[in-house]
């Protein structure tokens, strides 16, 4: 599985980097950055779920690699 996250939908709401800063970190204006581009591992799959439900946004995804 592969983590996405759309930086233009993104408005720094900062739930991603709170719930999961294993995933996620923020940038200097408070949006989130993600901190791995490669395949999850399996033991984030259920951190990243936790990421995507709780973006108000929806500018996380979770998808098939």
């Amino acid at each position: 599985m592969k983590l996405r996250l759309d930086r233009e939908t993104c408005q720094g709401h900062g739930r991603c980097y709170a719930l999961t800063p294993e995933l996620f970190d923020c940038d200097d204006e408070g949006y989130a950055v993600l901190k791995m581009a490669s395949d999850l591992a399996p033991e984030l799959l259920d951190a990243a779920r936790l990421a995507v439900d709780n973006c108000p946004e929806y500018a996380i995804t979770l998808e098939d690699a």
